[in-house]
Parts: C-alpha cells; structure tokens; sequence
C-alpha cells in the first residue's frame, strides 16, 4: 500500500513538474525570469503546495529552474541544459579531452560564425558587442573571463539564427574553462585582438572574414594548450612524476 502511495505521489510530481514547463514554454518565460511563487502555481494546477516544492525541486536537478533565496524562483540561464550531457566527467585522458573539444570546436563554430555574419540583426550585434567588451574590461583587469567567453561564443551562435547551436556552444565550449585556468594561455592581447576581429567581421556582415577570424582564434588557442600539455608531461618526466590529469 505505501509503495503504491509513493508511484501515486512520484507521478504526481512528474506531471506537476512538467505542468510548469508549460506554463515557463505557454507563457515565453525567459532565463533569469521570475515565476509565479508556490501559492499561485498550487492553486492554478490543483495541487498542494508540497506537490509544487517537489515538482520545483525535480526541475531545478534538471537546471530548468533555479531557486534564489529570499528572491523565488526563476528560471535558469542553463534552460534544462545537463552540468555533463557528453559524459566528460567520466572520461579518463583529460588532456585529449581538451584538445578533443577544441577539434569539435574547429568543426562547429567557424560555419556558425559564417552563418551568424549573414544572419545577425541589429539587437544580435549590440548584445555581441557589448559581451565583446565586457570580456575585454575583465581580461584587462586580470578578473576571470571565463563565464563571459562562454556567452561571447553563445551569443555568436544566437546570431547565426539556428536554434539548435546555441545550446551546443556552452556544452562543447567547457573546453574553454580548462583552457583559461591554465596561467601561461591567459595571454590578454591575442584573446582581445581574436574576439575583436570576429565581432567586427559580424557586425559588418562578412560571412568569409568571419569563417577566418574564428579559425585564427581557435587555432590560437589549440597551439597554446598543446605547448601547456607537452610542458606538464616535460615537467613530470624530469621529475619522475606521473603527469597529472585535469
């Protein structure tokens, strides 16, 4: 009898949580945007308002939602996106990870910056910028890039106007994290100089200048985290130490 009460309960709370989802998908809630608090969402689907914790619960696991405490709930920048959808975690030559997710990059985002070049509108461009300088500002400074990098790269993807690529850019761009904690890759000119000229060849609508200015970067970047792993596995081997991963 109780383990029927809790598959009663459990599917309640998965019909609940998705009930939400439509409501955030009916009523183009955005990221970051407020929700109706508990009262209102248990009262507009008929469900007590401990049914409507769980269900928010259940969907802030699925980074749908994010609670703010003392503020309610919003919902989240990372739109059900999963932390580790490709498994990375798991894998265990970190190293050719990175420099995998820098090829995967090689084969994505120059196209998507093609395609951002030709298609971007007005409001694309001035969001664009404005990451551009705001990645700028915190590299000058010596403050951590790495959040807005990933949405200088996001936001190059919005403007390609496909809706699919915006959600892979933040996921295959983790390489990205890895590649800016390494101290001797954070080399502020060149990473300035590369967002620049992408922001620029899509601003003035240049699919071509576009394609090179990404490459140019990406490849940057894929030369200085080789040089970063070859000098680990140097340092390692002069020591008689087994590199470390990660």
């Amino acid at each position: 009898m109780l383990l029927n009460n809790e598959l009663e309960s459990k599917s309640l709370v998965e019909s609940t949580s998705e009930e939400i989802v439509r409501i955030i998908i009916d009523n183009e809630y955005k990221a970051g945007q407020k929700l109706p608090n508990e009262y209102e969402l248990s009262k507009q689907l008929g469900v007590s308002r401990n049914t409507i914790r769980e269900a928010i619960r259940a969907l802030v696991s699925r980074n749908v939602v994010e609670i703010r405490r003392g503020a309610g709930t919003f919902v989240s920048q990372r739109l059900g996106i999963a932390d580790d959808p490709l498994g990375l975690t798991f894998l265990k030559d970190k190293d050719k990870v990175f420099l995998d997710l820098i090829q995967v990059r090689f084969m994505l985002e120059p196209p998507i910056a093609a395609l951002a070049a030709q298609n971007a509108t007005e409001a694309d461009i001035e969001k664009l910028g404005q990451l551009c300088d705001e990645v700028e500002q915190l590299l000058l400074v010596g403050a951590d890039p790495v959040q807005k990098d990933i949405e200088f790269h996001t936001q190059i993807a919005k403007c390609s106007q496909n809706m699919v690529v915006p959600n892979l850019i933040p996921i295959i761009n983790a390489a990205i994290t890895v590649f800016t904690n390494i101290k001797e890759n954070r080399v502020v000119s060149q990473t300035i100089g590369h967002h620049r000229e992408i922001f620029e060849a899509i601003r003035d609508h240049q699919p071509n200048d576009a394609q090179d200015a990404m490459l140019l970067h990406l490849s940057y970047n894929r030369n200085k985290l080789r040089k970063s792993i070859k000098s680990k596995v140097d340092l390692a081997s002069r020591g008689g130490l087994t590199p470390v991963e990660g």
